[in-house]
């Protein structure tokens, strides 16, 4: 079991009072609201649209078995770019001020196999809270054992090469939702620092959502389709959903310049919670407009940790507030420029950390210049 955690008061509380009111004052001043407008309503369409179509085309179009999983591929890109748009913001109350709208759209989050529940727990509660903190923020352990994020983590021989291998297990990631993870993190006894005493209609949601995605995704097309032809359909939705949201989810937090602190013996955090996330998070590629309308914002992750219950459509307009702020008060504001730059530095962290000659390297915070 984790030492319980908690952030100092007295190390950097003033810079989210400040950038609270700057932020408030905007949207004030613009008269706008916090959630979803008319263009992420028409991306919403958009997205939903594209997915009904793609499946309908896998399943019963005129098409060959090699466009057929081509098709496969653009559904499973599809299915992250809805979760990573829609299921993401509502999952987090930002879509809409309406908490039914936002129950409905968390909904859409099983058809891509996962459950809404267990992500608002391993996601929004403890990886929000405890950002990149070894032991504590679930989502930086990826495939334990075999890929090392964290100084912090035992370092076995194999992950020399993992700078090789983690991007093809990336594509398992999605695919472990579906039928390993869910599970096992519902029935677990703990997630992160909260016991895990689930609501009865939880347990109800868990399988029957999940019987459900199976005779969507498995049973009809095997019915529809010759089986090798739907099996390997299924394997590469799965390889593009997994790759494409893997990538998306490291290349914000597991990068060069984030740091993997560790508390102090007390079990305080030597800085505020808003300024932790400054340390542990990253923004990549956040003057692409594809990058802004495909990821829902999540190129901008700093922004969406400091502000989770904002709709993403406003982080272009949010974000040089919080740059200019993060500055006024000697913090850094980590970035890199492009995709690209953001995955090469990835490729970078994780061939560094398979060193064995890093295995006895602290957690700590990256000596940073404003």
């Amino acid at each position: 079991m984790a030492t319980p955690l908690k952030f100092s008061a007295a190390h950097g509380a003033p810079f989210y009072a400040t950038l609270r009111q700057r932020v408030d004052a905007y949207f004030q001043a613009q008269q706008l609201s916090r959630h979803a407008n008319g263009a992420m309503w028409a991306k919403t369409v958009l997205f939903l649209a594209s997915f009904l179509a793609l499946y309908v085309l896998l399943l019963w179009g005129p098409f060959t078995g090699g466009a057929r999983l081509v098709l496969a591929g653009l559904l499973g890109a599809c299915n992250a770019f809805i979760g990573f748009n829609i299921c993401h913001d509502a999952m987090h109350g930002a879509f809409s001020a309406n908490q039914r709208v936002n129950r409905a759209f968390s909904l859409l989050f099983n058809l891509l196999g996962a459950n809404p529940y267990v992500w608002t727990l391993t996601h929004n509660v403890v990886h929000h809270t405890y950002t990149n903190i070894p032991g504590h923020d679930e989502d930086i352990e990826v495939a334990p054992g075999l890929i090392r994020l964290s100084p912090a983590d035992p370092w076995r021989p194999w992950q020399r090469y993992q700078h090789l291998y983690a991007f093809p297990l990336y594509g398992l990631a999605s695919l472990s939702w579906v039928f390993r993870k869910d599970y096992v993190k519902f029935f677990q006894p703990q997630i992160g620092q909260h016991a895990a005493r689930h609501p009865r209609r939880e347990y109800f949601n868990l399988f029957f959502y999940k019987a459900l995605y199976y005779a969507l995704f498995i049973a009809v097309p095997v019915l529809v389709l010759p089986w090798a032809q739907a099996l390997l359909a299924f394997l590469v939705l799965h390889a593009v959903e997994g790759v494409v949201m893997g990538l998306v989810f490291q290349l914000a937090h597991a990068v060069e310049g984030t740091a993997f602190p560790a508390a102090e013996a007390s079990g305080t955090m030597p800085e505020a919670w808003a300024v932790h996330q400054l340390r542990t998070t990253a923004n990549f590629a956040p003057r692409s407009g594809v990058a802004s309308f495909l990821c829902g914002g999540l190129n901008r992750q700093i922004e969406h940790h400091l502000f989770p219950r904002v709709c993403h459509i406003h982080y272009p307009a949010l974000a040089p507030i919080v740059r200019q702020t993060a500055q006024e008060f000697g913090l850094p504001y980590l970035e890199n420029p492009s995709f690209g730059a953001a995955l090469r530095s990835h490729y970078r962290l994780l061939r560094r950390l398979g060193r064995p000659q890093l295995v006895a390297q602290a957690a700590r915070l990256p000596t940073l210049r404003p």
